[in-house]
Order: structure tokens, then C-alpha cells, then sequence
């Protein structure tokens, strides 16, 4: 639901931007345009991501197919940068030699006021839910969002904000144009949308590639893990611990166990077989691997969060 209200306000801010741009020939409003289109087109993305990630797992992929989110999503992320942030400073560049003035820019303000207030709606609905999840987890809001495994509430959550601060840009370019009669300021409105695109580009360009190759939990994550393993009454020690997202909010767990009784080696290999099966029950974990320990190995300590 984040996905399509972010790409439905994109899509008619898209609209109204380009239909602004036209009328007052302002290259703030142009890279206002090209923002807006980036992020519709982004935004599909984003739907395939949840779409072809979601797929269950199967023999050929025993992790599930949860890192499609990843690939989705970095695509996405290249969106940004071309789409919308290349073209914007490219624009601006261009324009920075123009002398002629902006037309009608109050129409440019009406444009820029409605898209403050859908893109406004579509923040507010992940920063409350980021908010809401940075609770349940201890987290700060920024940290959670920069952590966290949604790769779509991130997405939606930094492009909302570059957004939004993108529209005070350029609201601010044109009017200094106005102010002082120097065309410049639009073009370098152009320019500092853009760089603010590039950075968000960067920013999640970085996290999905992370999370491709292999991003392990949070200290935090980890430790609850652990404890909750040895709460299991079957589990009296852990030696080891892996735990890698293989999609969002899905986990691969792989733990080597000590376990209670010293019953026969095919009881043991039962008893194991039925917890991988009760810990894959929950809804965060895809698959989980235990293993027995060697009597010399030291137990993995988890101090309480």
C-alpha cells in the first residue's frame, strides 16, 4: 500500500510539473518534472521488487527469492540517478547561461504548493510506519530506515524526503530569480535538485548491494536470536550463530546447538529436524540449519538488549 500511494502522488505531481515546466519555462520545474517521472518509474520497480520477492521458495531456490527485492530495488536506485538526477544538473548546466525570465510563476507556486501536499501524504504514511517499527525494535527512526531489510520503505522513505526537499528548492530558485532578476538561480535550482537526487541514489544504491552480497543482522537481531534459541527447552548451548537476509525481513539462520539428554544419534537428528521445522514457523525466517556442537567449543554469549 506504501508503494502505490507513493507512485499514484508521483504520477499526478509528474503531471502537474510537466505541465508548470511548459508554461513557465522554468528549469527548476524541469528538473521538478524529471524528479517526479524518475520516481513513478521507480516506483513499478518497487511493485515487481514486493511482487517477485514474495515468491515462495522452492527447489531451485531452497533461500527463497527474496533477494529479487535487492535487484529490483538497486535498479530502481539507478532510476534516480539517471533519470533524475543526471538529467537535472545536465539541465541546469545548460540553462545556467540563460537571461530570460520565468513566466508565470505563480503558477509554478500553485504546482509546487499541491505537490508539497501529496508528497507530504506520502511521507507521512512511512515515516509513521518506520516509526512505528523503529519502536517495536528499540531503534532510532534514521538508524532503523538505514538498517532495515524493506528495502521498499526505505526507498519510499528517502524518495519522499528528497521530494519534499527538492520542491523547497526549487520554490527557493525561482523565487530568487524573481527577487534579483537573475535567471542563474533557476538553473542552479536544477542543479541542487539534482545533486540531491544523486545522493539519495547513492544512499540506496550502497544499502541493496549490501544486502546482495550478503548483509549479516544487527548486534541487536543477533542477540535476540540467540536468546531465543536458548530458550528453546531442547537447547542448552549455542557455539555458533550465522544470520543472513536473503530477502526482506526474511532470515537465514544457521546455528550449531548443544543439545539437552544425550539420546541416540537418530533421536538427536529427529530432534533437530523438528526445530529447524518450529523455527522456520515464524514469519521472519526462511530457512534454518542446526547443527550439533563439539563438547570443546565455547557457548556464544548474547547479552540481554
Amino acid at each position: 500500500m506504501t508503494v502505490i500511494l507513493a507512485f499514484l502522488a508521483n504520477i499526478l505531481v509528474a503531471v502537474a510539473k510537466s505541465v508548470a515546466a511548459i508554461i513557465t519555462s522554468s528549469a527548476s520545474m524541469v528538473a521538478e518534472a524529471a524528479h517526479s517521472w524518475a520516481d513513478a518509474g521507480n516506483e513499478v520497480f518497487l511493485l515487481i521488487a514486493d511482487r517477485r520477492g514474495a515468491k515462495a521458495k522452492d527447489a531451485r531456490h531452497p533461500l527463497g527469492y527474496g533477494r529479487n527485492a535487492f535487484v529490483w530495488s538497486l535498479i530502481a536506485a539507478f532510476g534516480i540517478f539517471t533519470a533524475g538526477s543526471i538529467v537535472s544538473i545536465m539541465h541546469g548546466i545548460q540553462e545556467l547561461s540563460d537571461t530570460g525570465p520565468v513566466e508565470s510563476p505563480v503558477v509554478a507556486y500553485v504546482v509546487l504548493g499541491i505537490s508539497f501536499v501529496f508528497e507530504g501524504a506520502s511521507f507521512t504514511q512511512a515515516m509513521v510506519k518506520s516509526r512505528r517499527l523503529a519502536k517495536e525494535r528499540g531503534s532510532s527512526t534514521w538508524d532503523f530506515v538505514l538498517e532495515t531489510s524493506d528495502t521498499t520503505l526505505r526507498a519510499v522513505f528517502f524518495e519522499d524526503s528528497a521530494a519534499l526537499i527538492g520542491l523547497a528548492l526549487a520554490g527557493g530558485a525561482i523565487l530568487l530569480h524573481q527577487i534579483t532578476g537573475v535567471a542563474a538561480w533557476d538553473a542552479i535550482g536544477s542543479i541542487l535538485v539534482g545533486m540531491l537526487l544523486g545522493v539519495v541514489a547513492i544512499v540506496l544504491i550502497r544499502r541493496n548491494i549490501a544486502f546482495l552480497v550478503g548483509a549479516t543482522a544487527s548486534p541487536e537481531l543477533r542477540a535476540r536470536v540467540g536468546r531465543a534459541l536458548l530458550d528453546l527447552p531442547e537447547v542448552e548451548r549455542v557455539t555458533y550463530l550465522h544470520i543472513e537476509y536473503v530477502g526482506p525481513n526474511r532470515l537465514f539462520i544457521v546455528a550449531e546447538v548443544d543439545l539437552a539428554g544425550d539420546a541416540r544419534e537418530h533421536d538427536v537428528a529427529r530432534q533437530l529436524r523438528d526445530l529447524e521445522q518450529r523455527i522456520e514457523e515464524h514469519d521472519a525466517v526462511e530457512t534454518a540449519v542446526l547443527s550439533l556442537s563439539v563438547d570443546d567449543e565455547p557457548s556464544v554469549g548474547f547479552a540481554s538488549a
